[in-house]
Formats: C-alpha cells, sequence, structure tokens
C-alpha cells in the first residue's frame, strides 16, 4: 500500500453500495409485474415507452416521511418508513386522475447499512407494488460527517402520467357538490413534530403500543380511485389530505367555492390522547383528523361514490361562501 488514503477509508464504500443493488433486485422486480421500464434496470437514467397514451400528459410528485422518520427509526418501523414515502407521492399523483409510472428514492445515511436500507426499499416496493407503479432507480448517499449516525435522510419522487381528457379539473366544482371523505389509518406522515413535542413533554402518559399504533403508515388511495373509474364517474376533484389538514388541503381546490364539512369523532385512542395536550382549533389545521382523502362530486354521482371504495362517507357539501368549515358531528 502506498500509504494513502482510500475512499473507503474516508467513510464511503462503492463496492458495498454496487453490492447493494444486487441485494434489492429481488424487491425491484416485484414492482415490475404491471409495468416495465423501457430498457435496462440499472442505466445512468430510467425510460418508459408513453406510446400506449394517445394523448399524454406528464404529472410528477415530490415529498418525504418528515419528523415522523424520527420515531419510525427509534421503533425499528422501516418498513412502514419505506409505506410513507412511497403514499405521500402516489396520493398526490393519483389526485390528477393520472396513473403513478415510475418511482425514485433518496437515501442519505453517515454509512452504508444494508440491512436497514433493504427494509426500506421492501416497504416502499410492498406499495409499489400495490399500485403497479414501478422503482425505476434511485440515490443511495454516504455522507460521512454531514449526516449524523443516528439520522436517515429520506425523500422519493414520482412520475405519472394521465391522458389529458381523463385530467381532473378542479376549476368544474360548483355550489351543492359532495364532499364523500375517506378514512386514514392515523395521522399519516404530518403533524409529527407536534406530536413529537407532546411526546417530549408527556411522553410517560404514552405507552410503546400507543405511539407504535400512531406510525401506522399512510394509506395509499388507488384502490378509491381505481374503483371509481370503474364506476364510470370523474370526480370534480380529489384531495390528499396532508399537512394543513382538512381546511388547508381543501381551500386550494377552492378559489371560488368554500365548504361547510362535519366530520365524526376520530375512533383513535391514542390521537384522543394526544388532543388533550394540543389546541382545540388548531387540531384541524395540523392533523387529517381521521380522513386521509377527499372526493368531490357532482349531487347525481354522490351514491355511486359512496359504493364505490373502501370507507366514503358524505362529510361535507360545497358552498358559495369562501372558506371551510370543519366541525365535529355532536
Amino acid at each position: 500500500m502506498s500509504g494513502k488514503l482510500t475512499y473507503k477509508e474516508s467513510g464511503v464504500d462503492t463496492r458495498e453500495a454496487a453490492a447493494l443493488v444486487g441485494d434489492i433486485g429481488t424487491h425491484v422486480r416485484r414492482t415490475q409485474k404491471q409495468r416495465q421500464l423501457h430498457g435496462a434496470f440499472g442505466l445512468f437514467a430510467a425510460c418508459y415507452d408513453l406510446s400506449a397514451y394517445k394523448e399524454p400528459v406528464i404529472v410528477t410528485g415530490c415529498d418525504g416521511v418528515g419528523t415522523k422518520l424520527e420515531l419510525l427509526l427509534e421503533h425499528d418501523q422501516l418498513e412502514a418508513a419505506g409505506k410513507d414515502l412511497i403514499a405521500m407521492s402516489v396520493n398526490d399523483i393519483i389526485t390528477t386522475g393520472g396513473d403513478p409510472l415510475m418511482f425514485l428514492d433518496y437515501i442519505g445515511i453517515a454509512a452504508l447499512d444494508k440491512p436497514l436500507i433493504t427494509r426500506l426499499i421492501a416497504g416502499m416496493c410492498d406499495y409499489l407494488e400495490d399500485c403497479g407503479c414501478i422503482l425505476a432507480g434511485g440515490e443511495t448517499a454516504e455522507m460521512p460527517g454531514i449526516v449524523p449516525e443516528d439520522v436517515v435522510e429520506l425523500s422519493g419522487f414520482c412520475i405519472g402520467c394521465c391522458e389529458k381528457p381523463d385530467l381532473i379539473d378542479p376549476t368544474q366544482i360548483a355550489t351543492g357538490d359532495v364532499l364523500i371523505g375517506y378514512q386514514s389509518d392515523g395521522p399519516h406522515a404530518n403533524g409529527w413534530s407536534l406530536i413529537r413535542r407532546v411526546f417530549a413533554e408527556h411522553g410517560d402518559q404514552f405507552t410503546k403500543e400507543e405511539i407504535v399504533s400512531l406510525l401506522a403508515p399512510t394509506r395509499l388511495y388507488h384502490d378509491v380511485v381505481n374503483d371509481i373509474k370503474a364506476a364510470g364517474v370523474k370526480p370534480r376533484a380529489y384531495a390528499h389530505i396532508t399537512g394543513g389538514g382538512l381546511p388547508e388541503n381543501l381551500e386550494r381546490l377552492l378559489p371560488n367555492h368554500g365548504a361547510d364539512i362535519v366530520i365524526p369523532n376520530w375512533d383513535n385512542a391514542a390521537m384522543q390522547k394526544i388532543f388533550q395536550f394540543v389546541d382545540a382549533e388548531d387540531k384541524f389545521h395540523t392533523f387529517n383528523m381521521g380522513f386521509g382523502w377527499v372526493t368531490i362530486v357532482a349531487p347525481e354521482d354522490a351514491d355511486k361514490v359512496l359504493s364505490a371504495g373502501p370507507g366514503g362517507v358524505k362529510i361535507g357539501t360545497i358552498t358559495d361562501t369562501h372558506g371551510v368549515r370543519v366541525s365535529m358531528e355532536s
């Protein structure tokens, strides 16, 4: 040896990183059952053939898991973290009426941890396989001295496509339209800075089981969208309820209208305990309050949509008064 430093000695092992690509191959192939890339996997960029579309419109999404990731890592919920990553972008894609085609992940870590990364990708591929989206590639970056040893940076990017005539057009929303909500599987990946603050100040009042129950991954709503398509209904709009809760996520669809929403009490014991420590009004602007997805439809389509997809309930009506007003059933 020359006595000079190597890349591995500085904390980056490119050979282990290359071996990881082979280790995750089984998971990657699970995401190529419904769709396939155009050309080989593992090149510098991925290709997808859009010739099956007549008037293709590309749609894109980008998101992460946020501060929820700290607790997912702490409680060894790595597969759930991978699922959260997928759902946060895929759900955004399908609000357009489009199909999620390809997903790319970014993992930043202090030193390569193959078991940890493989579990994250296994969780990603569980959800990608469900919705027919290909894991087309990604980036695993070893950054010693930049990323702390107990931290993982996680983000993702989804590319989808929609036939131009099938694009959802929220400008068609009209007074009297019906809002149909679909249940969440918990707080999903939003509001966790507030939840973590509650745990920091009142953690002794929560069991490990209660904390882990709140870490359930974000629900994928592709089943709802597919069932609505099969019912022959084109909604006025879809909303993925993330940060800002029902009011802020719906207001972005309603520049010329408002909505009156009445929701049932959230049947989630751990969240009800969280609510004891947070502002009674702020919770509506932070959490999804039990509804992670909202479909807006014309009144004559409401019954069809209520019977399409699991968990749909009427929660409100579009008004000609600006603002989204959310209240609880008495």
